[in-house]
């Protein structure tokens, strides 16, 4: 990577001309007619910051502490897949990356590099694991302890989909599996030596979250949650932190923005746990504008992938750090000392 890319637009696009036309599409569509998709980044438009003036603040303190896990910036790497698809080391580079922007990584259960291996190229990387429960709980739990054994902080259940999206691009382009020597690593088995395919199941409930709490004392965090009656449920069945996301547009078509699901989330826990968010964050005062709507972080996915398509760990290094230059730069232009000062008047629905 030479050019002076400035934004995350620019990533993209750098992106697009590098990786194959199928796989690129992978990464970047949504199901159906991608309302949701464009919901995302639309609603982050219609949200203006009130800036507030003479306050003598300083340069502002961005980092933050979830879980018990340090990240020096309220900006997560999310769950994504195949990161190989994108550069040759995959999730290593992603890993080394976030290691050194001093943030967490949620290492997906469908990487192209088993979470040891991600865990072992990045010795300083805060890493937590996405995890898809599978009906058959003996291999969940085979894969929650390779979790726990990689050093993972934390397990991040995604709940959202009791079947796949149905995403047309995918469709028309034939893109329904990995390419040669590329699989989801944290899917073998090592009973059969094969690799399984992930199982997304209609019959998960929060019976299953319950054993996942019995198998682990890693706090669980729910991925997917859009619904304020399933934040007051998720409290009931004893989660650490929920995480509102519409899987970035790729699950059920026709759900709104996360942005706009936020705040009816952060109001249904009432402050008794953390909220995460991810969806359409392209932007520093993206970011600032969902952590004064109540989100204690927020993680971007697709935004990590075109770093790491256009520069390798390079990249995302650079995508990381150009959202940490933009969070404290909002946050220096809004009069404000650290991210905790962050409240809902300083937002206004345009």
């Amino acid at each position: 990577m030479t050019a002076v890319l400035p934004a995350i637009r620019d990533f993209e696009a750098a992106a697009r001309a590098r990786l194959d036309p199928a796989h690129y599409d992978y990464f970047a569509c949504g199901a159906g007619d991608e309302v949701t998709v464009k919901a995302n980044e639309a609603a982050f438009a219609r949200l203006a910051l009130l800036p507030r003036v003479l306050r003598g603040a300083g340069s502002p303190r961005i980092g933050v502490t979830l879980l018990g896990s340090r990240a020096a910036m309220p900006v997560l790497v999310a769950p994504t897949a195949f990161h190989r698809l994108a550069d040759p080391e995959g999730e290593k580079a992603t890993a080394r990356a976030a290691a050194a922007a001093e943030t967490v990584m949620i290492v997906s259960m469908a990487a192209t590099v088993a979470v040891e291996d991600v865990a072992a190229a990045a010795p300083g990387a805060t890493l937590w694991f996405q995890l898809y429960v599978q009906p058959d709980m003996a291999f969940t739990e085979a894969i929650v302890r390779r979790a726990e054994a990689a050093g993972c902080a934390a397990l991040v259940v995604t709940v959202d989909s009791p079947a796949r999206g149905r995403r047309d691009q995918d469709v028309r382009n034939g893109f329904d599996d990995l390419p040669e020597g590329m699989r989801c690593e944290n899917l073998r088995d090592d009973d059969r030596g094969t690799v399984r395919p992930i199982v997304m199941s209609p019959v998960i409930s929060w019976e299953h979250v319950d054993l996942l709490r019995r198998m682990t004392r890693l706090p669980i965090v729910l991925k997917g949650v859009t619904h304020p009656a399933d934040a007051r449920l998720a409290l009931d069945h004893g989660v650490s932190a929920l995480y509102v996301s519409n899987h970035g547009g790729r699950q059920l078509d026709g759900v709104p923005a996360s942005v706009d699901l936020l705040p009816e989330i952060v109001a249904a826990v009432g402050g008794a746990v953390p909220v995460l968010m991810d969806g359409g964050i392209r932007r520093g005062t993206d970011v600032v504008k969902a952590m004064a709507l109540g989100a204690s972080a927020v993680a971007v996915g697709r935004p990590v992938i075109w770093g790491l398509a256009a520069g390798g760990e390079c990249g995302v290094a650079r995508v990381l750090g150009l959202l940490r230059d933009e969070v404290e730069h909002a946050l220096t232009l809004c009069g404000l000392a650290s991210t905790h000062d962050l409240e809902p008047g300083l937002v206004r629905r345009c």
